[in-house]
């Protein structure tokens, strides 16, 4: 007689490592199947989420994003990640390590929480993939990778530039972020890149912008090879606003651009980075809500496939580079 089908691998699987087959239509949805767990003994990546999404300027409901990702992710996680010629989870210890805990009814206290929950995962020495929420989680992220990295090359996947200034120094707010990373020293704008804008600010803040009509116009492999450039062996820092998707392509989300990226382009300018010495990663911007058929969800669940790839590929696999 077969063995009987693995159910529920995210509580009862043994191993952290491995693939294996599960209705993609039920079970319990963390993150590709990984087992949910807060001990993190032995793990290479905590996956997690930090549902916020009240420093968004436009649609809210990022918040919901975190569980969408997971939700889409059971339908791509029964077999091995295509293109790669190897299964990252043969090679990291993952875990789902749930969502990040915070008050949202004392609103200033949050960056706070979130930075503490990055600390709390970095000190145990695992890297950390996680999902947004709005733009906004990025800077406390930053500012916990920094800490442990030094300043950090950033490549930064967006419609927008989140570099508008906030002289005040009070905003919460996801479209101010990269302006205080780069002027607190997180970030090294001279070593950073943004790839998909397609709105206007006219301080780019020293930071190499590879804009949407780039990508169309030069393709893939050139953006690649300027990406590279840029960044060189700095320790990186990947965010991927999934608003550099065009609306097409991910119309769930909070402030959509049209003429944006497809999903096809990302993943292969994605996956052209094998080799970057890449330290933290996050997708954000989710937002189910405002969804078609979960492509947005599914985008996304995929492109974090592709993140988490890459770091095995510099940090694990012998030979894959």
């Amino acid at each position: 007689m077969d063995a009987p089908l693995s159910n529920d691998q995210a509580m009862t699987r043994d191993s952290l490592y491995g693939t294996a087959a599960e209705s993609t239509y039920a079970g319990i949805t963390s993150f590709m199947r990984r087992r949910y767990s807060r001990d993190l003994r032995g793990v290479d990546v905590a996956v997690s989420g930090v549902p916020f999404d009240t420093a968004t300027s436009n649609r809210p409901g990022a918040r919901f994003g975190p569980r969408g990702i997971r939700a889409a992710s059971a339908g791509i996680a029964w077999e091995r990640h295509w293109p790669w010629a190897f299964d990252p989870f043969d090679h990291l210890a993952v875990v789902d390590f749930g969502d990040c805990a915070f008050d949202y009814g004392v609103p200033h206290s949050i960056p706070q929480s979130i930075e503490a929950h990055a600390e709390r995962i970095l000190a145990a020495g695992s890297a950390m993939l996680t999902f947004g929420g709005d733009h906004f989680v990025t800077y406390p992220l930053l500012k916990a990778h920094a800490r442990k990295h030094g300043p950090l090359s950033l490549i930064h996947f967006d419609a927008h530039s989140d570099t508008w200034p906030d002289e005040e120094g009070q905003r919460v707010d996801h479209g101010t972020m990269f302006w205080h990373a780069a002027r607190e020293g997180l970030v090294e704008p001279s070593r950073s890149v943004q790839i998909g804008l397609r709105t206007t600010n006219d301080d780019a803040m020293g930071f190499a912008i590879l804009d949407a009509r780039q990508v169309h116009r030069r393709g893939c492999e050139s953006i690649v090879e300027a990406i590279r450039a840029r960044v060189g062996d700095n320790p990186v820092y990947l965010t991927f606003d999934i608003d550099c998707l065009d609306p097409a392509f991910a119309p769930g989300t909070g402030t959509p651009v049209c003429g944006g990226l497809s999903t096809v382009q990302a993943l292969e300018i994605l996956g052209g980075l094998r080799g970057i010495n890449l330290v933290g990663m996050d997708v954000v911007e989710v937002a189910p809500a405002y969804d078609s058929a979960e492509i947005t969800s599914l985008a996304a669940a995929t492109l974090a496939m592709e993140m988490l790839c890459l770091y095995a590929a510099r940090h694990k696999v012998v030979g894959a580079l």
